[in-house]
């Protein structure tokens, strides 16, 4: 039996926020003590749609500090990134041959992205195709996903399938990955409404220092229905209260519960005590990202190293791939046909 390989990637957005952290890295870091696990800033992804070719170099190497800030430990898990393996690309074009056009337009995010688009980059359409890719090059078991992805998980899995049953004589070949589903759910932004991301900035940058983290919280949005201190609150309806149960220990969430059903405290002081959480969790985070970005060397020494591995794992699902679809055997053709 293969032994249990975690893949998953990230956009090199610049340094990861709050909604990254629950998300998906403090996942990471977790399964690194429990597979073999692969991770990649993936800036191929980062290119369907516009952006600044000067920015993405810093953008990338924030990821990277952001990465071993969480706790990603080059001893534990591969980093590296994507654009360092180029047979991300060539398997991408050796599934597009197999993956279902009408699978590709039922993408949710892809209606999502390309609405009100005048002309649609085929990039888009064939995201999840390159997502796939990133999956099967490493023939990894599982991967770590929110409920947004499981949609594109599904069609990697499907293409596998396909893969396998036209090229492998239905032999598994590159296995079905199965999902890792965290306990974080879909994190709302602090509007409440939106999931969280830098881009519609409703987040909190997770190497952000203590009084940063307190201006963005503060504008969090809370109950709708607590206009007023003395109003009771309805901690299951609250957005501070949810973002709580992951900084909060439980008997003190306790008490911030009972007291804001009684009124006994207020959304301001919710909001402070989840500053201060999200700052102390995220204090040795800003102490490692500081070291490593005094070494710029030593990250980018682990991102080389990483991607030395990934290559040569690479190249042998390649060679595989090109064997079963007759890409190499033409050197074994005799003389005159």
């Amino acid at each position: 039996m293969q032994q249990r390989r975690v893949f998953s990637g990230m956009q090199p957005t610049g340094e990861a926020h709050l909604g990254n952290y629950l998300g998906a890295l403090r996942q990471w870091v977790a399964l690194q003590e429990q597979a073999e696990c692969i991770f990649s800033v993936v800036d191929y992804h980062a290119i369907t749609v516009e952006y600044d070719p000067a920015e993405l170099p810093r953008r990338v190497f924030d990821m990277a500090v952001s990465f071993l800030a969480a706790g990603l430990d080059p001893d534990r898990c591969t980093m590296f990134v994507q654009s360092d393996v180029p047979e991300h690309t060539e398997l991408t074009w050796v599934l597009n041959t197999v993956a279902p056009v009408g699978e590709l337009e039922r993408m949710t995010q892809y209606k999502d992205k390309t609405e009100g688009m005048e002309s649609i980059p085929a990039g888009l359409l064939n995201y999840p195709i390159l997502m796939a890719a990133d999956i099967l090059l490493y023939r990894a078991t599982h991967v770590p996903v929110g409920e947004d992805q499981l949609q594109h998980l599904e069609l990697s899995r499907e293409v596998a399938r396909r893969w396998n049953r036209q090229y492998s004589g239905g032999e598994p070949f590159f296995p079905e990955p199965q999902p890792v589903m965290g306990d974080a759910g879909r994190i709302r932004g602090l509007d409440g409404q939106a999931k969280m991301s830098k881009s519609r900035g409703n987040t909190v940058g997770m190497l952000d220092e203590p009084e940063a983290v307190w201006q963005r919280v503060r504008t969090a949005v809370t109950d709708p229905q607590r206009v007023r201190r003395s109003d009771p609150g309805r901690p299951e309806e609250c957005n501070v209260f949810a973002l709580h149960r992951y900084f909060t220990p439980e008997p003190e969430l306790a008490r911030i519960d009972r007291e804001c059903r009684s009124a006994g405290i207020g959304c301001v002081d919710c909001k402070r005590m989840l500053a201060e959480g999200i700052a102390r969790e995220f204090a040795p985070m800003r102490e490692r990202a500081a070291e490593y970005r005094a070494r710029p060397e030593r990250v980018r020494e682990i991102l080389g190293d990483g991607a030395a591995r990934c290559r040569a794992l690479a190249r042998e699902t390649m060679q595989g791939v090109r064997e079963r679809m007759g890409l190499t055997a033409w050197t074994e053709v005799p003389a005159g046909g």
